[in-house]
């Protein structure tokens, strides 16, 4: 029977801040015509030497984020603010029963009670070893450097395993979700994924992505650089660890593949650099596309130059100021003109900010064809208009005359 969500989310309330009955509780979907701040949220209790703490882990579109809240006073706000979230469903176990609570289209719960069949199965331990894509005694970790003979990760390397983990579980995460959709053909022994990194200089990241992709489907990535050096280098890497990669010589502009690939990869190429990595993926018509922005000096450069519109002279007053928005204001405009080229976009975090300041991740599937007007045209056009700037990836595709370079038909302008 259908209740008022709010006084279900109360009985909700008790059930979380219940420390001796609360075995575990999930918090997931979302409530119609709402976007959570998060996918996905867990809670349960742990004993930690400063006492029992609430632990809540939330999830973003590639990340896992653990906060340990003091029971009392600081449980509470947590579970508090955490309610505040429009999830759509919430699942509470405690040692006696099971509660599962739908959230309506009418915005009304329906909370459903069922005694536990079993005994609950409580863990209270914080400590739990993470699960690693990549181990740390993993060869390729020994062959780059970041693991030592004996397979443990160096001091020095930590963030750079890290960085790889990270990536890892993105990459995996969005071939994964593009295969299941239909939008990433699924690869067979003939007919391996083609992945392409541009830019790829020392190619950490691509042997990662070779390694533990190749363990789990068909892969032939190539990693593309202009230095003669890097291609020999990597080359033997390759080589010695018996990975199917290949490097080749070149601009990102005007490198030359044997097949244009399903998945282009561009990390931390520098400035107008990531304008032609992402013009290439979608000449290419890539389906998938993962780019990480690195400088951004190009719109830094014509907000310099041009006036600042009205009222948003205190944006760009301050150099400092003016260049971090430059930085938004650029990667806001790439994903812009990757949804008219028909790409669905997602602006993610690649590595958590205290780790390194470049941490944005441009995630794109082609799900359609080049749209030509609508809602998406007009946003975007107003946007360059009002800031007096043109982009260099719009002028690259077309999109700056009014159309862009792509053999495509219309989509929907919300595709």
């Amino acid at each position: 029977m259908a209740e008022p969500l709010l006084r279900a989310l109360m009985r909700v309330r008790a059930l979380l801040l219940d420390e001796q009955q609360l075995v575990r509780a999930v918090a997931s979907g979302r409530q119609r015509g709402t976007t959570p701040a998060w996918r996905r949220a867990e809670l349960r209790y742990v004993d930690l030497k400063a006492g029992p703490h609430l632990q809540i882990v939330t999830y973003d579109a590639t990340q896992a984020h653990t906060q340990n809240h003091a029971v009392g006073e600081a449980a509470r706000d947590a579970v508090d603010a955490l309610l505040d979230v429009p999830f759509g469903n919430w699942h509470i176990e405690t040692l006696t029963e099971q509660h599962q609570l739908r959230v309506t289209k009418k915005n009304e719960a329906l909370l459903h009670t069922t005694p536990r069949q079993a005994a609950a199965d409580v863990d209270r331990g914080h400590d739990k070893t993470k699960e690693r894509l990549l181990a740390e005694d993993h060869p390729v970790l020994r062959e780059l450097g970041i693991s030592d003979v004996q397979g443990r990760i160096k001091p020095s390397r930590q963030a750079k395993y890290r960085q790889v983990e990270e990536f890892l579980r993105l990459l995996d995460a969005s071939v994964t979700d593009a295969i299941k959709a239909g939008h990433l053909r699924r690869p067979t022994k003939d007919d391996p994924l083609r992945i392409v990194d541009l830019g790829c200089g020392n190619a950490y990241l691509t042997f990662a992505a070779q390694a533990h992709l190749g363990a789990k489907l068909p892969v032939h990535l190539t990693g593309v650089d202009v230095k003669q050096q890097s291609r020999d280098h990597n080359t033997a890497v390759a080589e010695r660890l018996g990975l199917d990669m290949e490097f080749v010589v070149g601009t990102i502009a005007d490198a030359e593949l044997a097949q244009a690939p399903d998945v282009v990869l561009a990390l931390h190429a520098c400035d107008t650099a990531t304008d032609e990595a992402l013009a290439r993926a979608d000449g290419w018509q890539a389906a998938l596309v993962l780019a990480a922005p690195c400088c951004h000096h190009d719109i830094a450069a014509q907000l310099r130059k041009a006036r600042t519109p009205s009222p948003y002279a205190m944006l760009t007053r301050h150099g400092i100021l003016r260049e971090r928005f430059a930085d938004t204001l650029t990667d806001a405009v790439r994903a812009a003109i990757l949804r008219l080229l028909g790409y669905r976009v997602d602006v993610v975090e690649f590595v958590e900010s205290e780790h390194t300041p470049r941490n944005t991740l441009l995630r794109a599937v082609r799900t359609g064809g080049v749209v030509k007007g609508g809602s998406v045209r007009k946003e975007y056009d107003d946007l360059v208009a009002t800031w007096a700037i043109r982009p260099h990836l719009a002028v690259l595709t077309g999109i700056a005359d009014g159309g862009a370079t792509s053999p495509a038909e219309d989509v929907p302008a919300d595709a």
